[in-house]
């Protein structure tokens, strides 16, 4: 069944949002992303009577509790009270809140606005937004991105990837650009407040959390959202190989600039070997990545080519994007190379949640892989990725709910054998076994986390220690990425 959409509400946010003082803002869902943290600290520096209620116990969120620490909030957790609603002037829904909750039908029932902490930022952030969204892609696209941009000018990055970009909204400049990564719950909201942002950049389409959204048709509306509400100068960068996103030049109101992977474009940008071609506004340039590239994968070339027609459209120099390029290694938990044991390499891609993500994954090898695949079901079809695993994986070990479904789905007598493992670390033990020198044992769910861990990067974390304490050596820098280097 289908989950409610919000009724969209177009116009500016309304002014108890932006001048809060006195308001009861209710915070539904803590996390520990940044994005709740953020929101209650930016209502409660602004004077707002802030409650921030989670199911989730004070332990289980003790580092979200702690970074609020000093400020007037109160803190309903390990349940919610209907109170929180029925008062609250603001509800502020956490993104992974279904729509059908019943305490959102209170909150609304009682006439409190229901806004979302992306909403708020795009309602009150002062500088040019470029929106990037997609299933898969998107965060090495967004930190790239921002790499690139961050060389040729001041810049931020922010949004899904992992940092709430309200706290520093004060110090935000309109000659800035604000690079945001917009996951499809955070972009189902923004037809409450009818905007988009100024540059829109998608990375491709395939069946993603309709367990959420109740369907595929309601998942790709709220990723349109992201160029719905655009304006005539506004600007969408279209990936020309995804057949659902390249018909989207249809619906942007402004400037489109596709890009492609696998053939070159009359108008647009396109890989010719180690280099990017630029054929735009009768334009024709050429960066060559020779040497500098060192993300693998064809779609890791893909979401080059987006970050790169992006910058380029926004006033990026080919400098600053080769030295970007030059300077970027995969983001933590996406395709990242993370130790050795006896020639044996260790890649931890937790993030690769879809099948489709996963079947990229395995496709961008061409040692022998050791798949370790398994997790919680999203309701997406695993053809993508048990056809990859039975046309060049070694072996597969499938770990959670989607073990047995997916051992009768790629079936026995392949190429590859096929067991099942209790845990991730009896996983990665069997893994070590069959392993030889020149093999690769990858970590590549094609599902999401929450049938055996709290989140993709636990189910990381606990891949790479039980991969040391079976003898791995880390490699140096696994694990630190751009914005764990602050970036911005």
């Amino acid at each position: 069944m289908e989950a409610p959409r919000y009724k969209p509400e177009t116009g500016p946010t309304r002014p108890d949002v932006r001048t809060p003082q006195g308001r009861r803002v209710t915070v539904m869902g803590l996390g520990l992303f940044g994005g709740g943290v953020g929101i209650a600290r930016y209502f409660a520096r602004r004077g707002a009577r802030v409650t921030v209620t989670d199911v989730k116990t004070v332990k289980a969120l003790a580092p979200s509790v702690e970074a609020l620490a000093g400020l007037p909030i109160t803190f309903h957790l390990g349940g919610h009270d209907p109170a929180d609603f029925t008062g609250a002037d603001v509800l502020v829904v956490n993104p992974a809140v279904r729509r059908d909750s019943e305490y959102l039908a209170m909150a609304e029932r009682a006439g409190a606005e229901i806004t979302s902490e992306m909403n708020v930022f795009m309602s009150v952030c002062p500088a040019p937004i470029v929106g990037v969204t997609g299933s898969s892609g998107k965060s090495t696209t967004t930190a790239l991105l921002g790499e690139m941009l961050r060389r040729a000018g001041p810049s931020r990055v922010g949004g899904n990837i992992g940092k709430s970009l309200l706290d520093e909204i004060d110090a935000i400049r309109p000659g800035e650009t604000v690079v945001l990564e917009l996951s499809s719950f955070q972009l189902a909201d923004l037809g409450r407040i009818g905007k988009s942002p100024r540059t829109a950049v998608v990375t491709n389409i395939s069946p993603n959390h309709i367990d959420w959204h109740g369907s595929m048709e309601a998942y790709v509306d709220a990723k349109k959202n992201v160029l719905r509400f655009q304006g005539p100068g506004g600007l969408a960068v279209l990936n020309a190989d995804d057949d659902e996103v390249r018909t989207w030049g249809a619906l942007a109101p402004g400037r489109t600039v596709f890009y492609s992977a696998a053939r070159p474009l009359d108008e647009g940008v396109f890989a010719d070997g180690s280099a990017m071609v630029f054929r735009l506004g009768g334009r024709e340039e050429r960066l060559d990545l020779a040497g500098l590239n060192h993300l693998r994968g064809r779609h890791n070339l893909s979401n080059l080519l987006a970050a790169a027609a992006a910058a380029w459209a926004l006033g990026a120099g080919p400098q600053a994007m080769a030295e970007a390029v030059g300077a970027f290694r995969a983001l933590p938990h996406r395709l990242e190379p993370v130790g050795m044991r006896d020639g044996v390499l260790f890649v931890d891609d937790s993030k690769g949640t879809t099948p489709l993500a996963s079947r990229a994954a395995i496709e961008a090898f061409t040692e022998p892989v050791i798949l370790i695949a398994g997790g919680y079901d999203k309701k997406s079809d695993p053809g993508p990725m048990v056809e990859a695993i039975r046309r060049s994986a070694k072996a597969v070990l499938l770990i959670g709910a989607t073990a047995e479904a997916l051992e009768t789905r790629i079936g026995r007598g392949g190429r590859a054998t096929v067991e099942r493992a209790e845990s991730l670390e009896a996983a990665v033990g069997r893994a070590v076994a069959l392993a030889r020198s020149g093999d690769v044992v990858l970590l590549s769910p094609g599902h999401a986390s929450w049938d055996m861990f709290d989140n993709y990067e636990q189910r990381g974390q606990v891949f790479r220690q039980a991969a040391a304490a079976l003898g791995m050596t880390p490699l140096a820098g696994a694990g630190a990425g751009p914005l764990g280097q602050g970036a911005s």
